[in-house]
């Protein structure tokens, strides 16, 4: 579009400048920079004024990055400018104050967006729990989980919406929007508040279950977690059996622990049942296929290892070769270092 002199719009600049910092699961410096770059031809070179939205974009990007003098540089251009923060900018500062360590910061965030008259979702409480856990808060994050299910219980005969991505974020969007245009209107506001479902869903699931494959190892947690997916009408995803996986590859094949192999073929039975339904959220893909392979490279022998390895590559059809190339490297490596000898269950 450049080369034909054809000129972007902001919304457009934004796109740019989003895709060269996020282009990677990982932030890095070379990323922030040509997020900045991007950003320097817009305003210098194409004259496009950046609005709240592009001051979004770099501030998640540098929080990311962490980056935390850029990001605080990012909101004071942003006063100076005269921008009014908006719904993403608020759950953007209570993930900053988690990735700082913050948990004072956390709540203030919080209360500021709620003093500001945004609409509190699923999504804004899923941001607060992770940037708790990330700020070493996990009860006081577990506490905004069992508030999260206190709610729904006192909302009976609410529907629990499922959504993916895209409609999260139209949902914020337009929760954004209603925010601005009710902002005089309190009444309107409460009825608004009320009507949004706290409901945990999967990306809350997600997190809890995170902090317990990593940090604490506790099977039983998992599995009450897992219980509760079943309550709240959560459907079982290919991310919460990569999850599961991972806990068996981190905490397996040693005395005395709960990841034994006999669990461990439980849950693979149950991945193959679902693979057999053709459940849409469960497919053998890249990190269910390392994530397997690993865990029972570390809960059993070689041989069982090995006949996983060779279930899964048959199932796994949908990879290109390079993909399909550097997974056989890597699990090469792990069926290699696996002993040959039963492990302690």
């Amino acid at each position: 579009m450049k080369e034909a002199s054809i000129p972007l719009t902001e919304s457009e600049w934004n796109s740019a400048i989003a895709y060269a910092g996020r282009c990677f699961v990982r932030v890095e410096a070379t990323e922030v920079e040509s997020a900045l770059h991007i950003w320097k031809e817009m305003e210098r070179e194409a004259g496009v004024k950046s609005g709240v939205v592009t001051f979004n974009i770099l501030f998640d990007i540098a929080t990311k990055a962490g980056k935390h003098v850029l990001a605080e540089m990012v909101l004071n251009e942003m006063k100076t400018r005269g921008l009014a923060y908006n719904r993403f900018s608020y759950v953007g500062l209570i993930y900053y104050h988690g990735f700082k360590g913050d948990g004072a910061g956390i709540r203030t965030a919080y209360r500021d967006l709620v003093e500001a008259g945004q609409i509190v979702d699923t999504v804004v409480m899923n941001c607060v729990i992770a940037s708790l856990i990330r700020a070493g808060e996990f009860p006081a994050a577990q506490q905004v989980y069992e508030r999260m299910k206190g709610l729904v219980h006192r909302r009976t005969g609410q529907p629990i919406p499922r959504s993916d991505w895209r409609a999260s974020r139209d949902m914020g969007r337009a929760l954004d929007k209603a925010s601005r245009t009710m902002r005089n209107d309190h009444q309107a506001l409460q009825r608004l508040q009320a009507e949004q479902c706290l409901a945990p869903n999967l990306r809350t699931f997600c997190i809890l279950l995170d902090h317990h494959v990593y940090v604490t190892g506790e099977l039983r947690q998992v599995t009450a977690l897992l219980e509760e997916m079943q309550m709240f009408d959560v459907p079982l995803h290919g991310r919460i059996y990569v999850r599961i996986f991972k806990g068996f590859a981190y905490h397996g094949g040693m005395k005395y622990t709960s990841w034994t192999r006999q669990r461990l073929e439980s849950v693979w039975t149950s991945l193959l049942s679902l693979l057999d339904e053709n459940t849409g959220g469960v497919q053998m893909v890249k990190w269910m296929v390392i994530w397997v392979v690993r865990a029972f490279a570390r809960c059993c022998r070689r041989e069982r290892a090995l006949q996983i390895w060779e279930e899964v590559r048959d199932r796994w059809k949908l990879a290109g070769e390079d993909e399909q190339g550097a997974v056989e490297h890597l699990l090469r490596h792990v069926l290699e270092n696996t002993a040959s000898d039963d492990r302690h269950q």
